[in-house]
């Protein structure tokens, strides 16, 4: 049979026993909180640069768009310039007597040079028409020669050779000038 004094050998002895089981539980749970605290930390960082990856890709689709609203059309601009151009080369060139003549058919080339330039404002392409006199800029200028010109200074326009264009903030075609070379 079992002595009685050995169930309360030791009150001090089961009381630590008891107090180290309990400690046990403790740090298994604080590890498991642990634990779980980094895997929230881990989702939350991974939701975070998710949330920021969706709005990268939402504004730079927006950007595309708004490009390709803007400029999608470059390349058929660029082409028409040349239209433009010999539509305006020929109402130039017309004389009195050809007008006189030819009448209504240069009054119809004059109404789709007009229809045309309106359709080009209605997209953003507007015409960049320097003076003689203006200071030539390289951002829309193209200078086609340079000449010493009294009574002016180097980099002034001494003569327009052909127009400019703009697509919005973009040069599609730039001003062909001549430049003066005078030191001034």
């Amino acid at each position: 049979m079992a002595d009685p004094n050995d169930f309360l050998d030791d009150p001090e002895d089961a009381e630590a026993e008891a107090y180290a089981n309990e400690m046990e539980e403790i740090d298994e749970a604080e590890l498991a909180l642990e634990e779980l605290v980094a895997e929230r930390d881990k989702y939350k960082d991974r939701f975070t640069r998710a949330l920021a990856d969706a709005e990268n890709a939402r504004k730079r689709s927006d950007k595309d768009r708004r490009e390709a609203e803007n400029y999608g059309g470059s390349k058929l601009a660029r082409d028409m310039l040349s239209v433009y151009d010999n539509m305006k080369r020929a109402l130039e060139a017309a004389t009195e007597e050809q007008r006189a003549v030819s009448g209504p058919l240069l009054e119809g080339i004059d109404l789709t040079m007009r229809e045309l330039v309106s359709v080009f404002k209605k997209h953003g392409i507007v015409s960049i028409t320097p003076e003689v006199g203006d200071r030539f800029d390289p951002k829309v200028h193209q200078a086609m020669f340079e000449a010493p010109v009294p009574d002016t200074k180097a980099g002034d326009i001494i003569q327009v050779a052909g127009e400019g264009f703009m697509l919005h903030d973009r040069l599609l075609r730039p001003a062909q000038v001549g430049v003066s070379s005078t030191p001034g």
